[in-house]
């Protein structure tokens, strides 16, 4: 019977190749956040992050198995040498709640770090790998959103019938306002015209200037 082959790989512990790899791009995505790998710093919406040091490293490695339990001792390896004396534990909370204090992320209500009991912490986002800053990937984005639109068929007879039928309305209306302007104009004027002047008005008028003073 053939001797029993027995993995070294804990349960829990992924594949390589389901890992992200990181290096396959210089910016990192993730949620509102972009790593810069090369400068090593991290962003959101352009404002720059206070990441160093360890809590960066912390970063990196949730951002290597994203959606996977990142166990403590993992963290405590990467993060300090075999012959450093300190509090791990301690050290490890503190390191996190950093990261988390940076990411705006709460312990209680995680959105990004999300922590597992007596195991270790896990990425809640997925991360996507690019060569290009999301400045860029933003301006090509809109500039396909604003093509596509531009492109578009119209919808049918909205807008170029709604502008054809509000100059058709405004043409309507001036026409109906002149003629009611005009014919008041005519009629004032023929009232003027046809309305006689009083005879005793004009006697009065002619005689004035010739009558005695008393």
């Amino acid at each position: 019977m053939s001797p029993e082959v027995i993995s070294m790989r804990e349960p829990d512990e992924p594949a390589t190749s389901e890992r992200v790899i990181l290096s396959a791009g210089r910016y990192v995505h993730f949620g509102p956040f972009q790593m810069d790998q090369q400068r090593q710093e991290v962003t959101r919406n352009g404002a720059r992050l206070k990441l160093q040091g360890k809590v960066y490293q912390v970063l990196v490695a949730l951002l290597e198995k994203p959606g996977e339990v990142v166990t403590r001792e993992e963290l405590r390896m990467r993060l300090w040498p075999a012959d450093t004396h300190v509090n791990y534990d301690a050290n490890v909370n503190t390191t996190v709640n950093k990261l988390r204090q940076a990411l705006g992320d709460s312990s209680d209500k995680p959105l990004y770090i999300e922590t597992i009991p007596r195991r270790g912490y896990c990425l809640l986002v997925q991360p996507e790998i690019s060569d290009k800053p999301a400045s860029s990937l933003f301006v090509h984005n809109e500039a396909s959103s604003s093509s596509a639109v531009k492109d578009a068929p119209p919808a049918t007879g909205q807008s170029a019938f709604s502008k054809s039928d509000t100059w058709i309305i405004l043409g309507v209306i001036g026409l109906i306002l002149a003629g009611m302007l005009l014919g008041a104009g005519i009629t004032r004027l023929w009232i003027s015209r046809s309305t006689p002047m009083s005879p005793g008005t004009s006697t009065i008028l002619s005689l004035a200037p010739d009558s005695p003073e008393l």
